[in-house]
């Protein structure tokens, strides 16, 4: 299973041949390096520790740096479960050129965070009219409930609340270009998450 830790550099577009031109997100992938190997046997699972992402020395403590003792020190560190025993050792570095143009991949990140919001933008409430003696709800959400029956509001009901800073994955996207050399990869279209922030690439088809 292929699956490889990155960062959201941006979005930008590119021309085709044909002189058509296309949005595409712009992930930094790789290098990870394997941090643990676990396998059945021994953990009751087989998968790959790996590690992306520089960190500074003194933001290293004793127990990270005995994990670290055969690698270098990762800023992330994520698990990838594997479906058989490893074929990777400790060490191993994967880039970004297991992927290539054309194939399909899902992308796992952290949406961004809008903080606390009304529910005209966090669930698409058209709102009440202006006029009519109602010009102060027009962004209001409405009814929450009756008074006399249920007495309540249901659990679950859609009202304003915090929005966004949350799991989003982004199934079966297109790999539009790769450039091993700059740990580069082009994704069409958009991808969770704010510049430079933490994503997972995957295989499409994979948990």
């Amino acid at each position: 299973m292929r699956q490889l830790l990155g960062k959201k550099r941006g979005m930008t577009r590119l021309f085709k041949e044909s002189g058509n031109c296309e949005a595409v997100t712009v992930i930094e992938l790789g290098p990870c390096s394997v941090v643990q190997v676990k396998s059945s046997e021994r953990d009751g699972y087989d998968a790959l520790q790996l590690g992306f992402g520089d960190i500074r020395p003194k933001l290293v403590n004793r127990a990270l740096k005995g994990h670290f003792k055969s690698s270098e020190p990762r800023r992330y560190l994520r698990e990838i479960r594997l479906n058989g025993p490893a074929q990777h050792s400790v060490g191993d570095v994967l880039t970004v050129d297991i992927f290539k143009p054309g194939e399909r991949i899902d992308v796992v990140g952290t949406s961004k965070g809008l903080g606390f919001q009304g529910g005209v933008r966090r669930h698409g409430f058209a709102g009440g009219p202006k006029t009519h003696g109602q010009s102060d709800r027009l962004r209001a959400p409405g009814s929450i409930g009756a008074g006399s029956s249920p007495s309540r509001t249901f659990r679950g009901h859609r009202m304003a609340g915090r929005m966004g800073n949350e799991r989003v994955t982004v199934r079966n996207l297109t790999v539009v270009d790769v450039l091993p050399e700059e740990n580069l990869i082009f994704v069409r279209g958009a991808v969770p998450g704010k510049r430079n922030a933490f994503v997972v690439v995957r295989e499409t088809g994979t948990r």
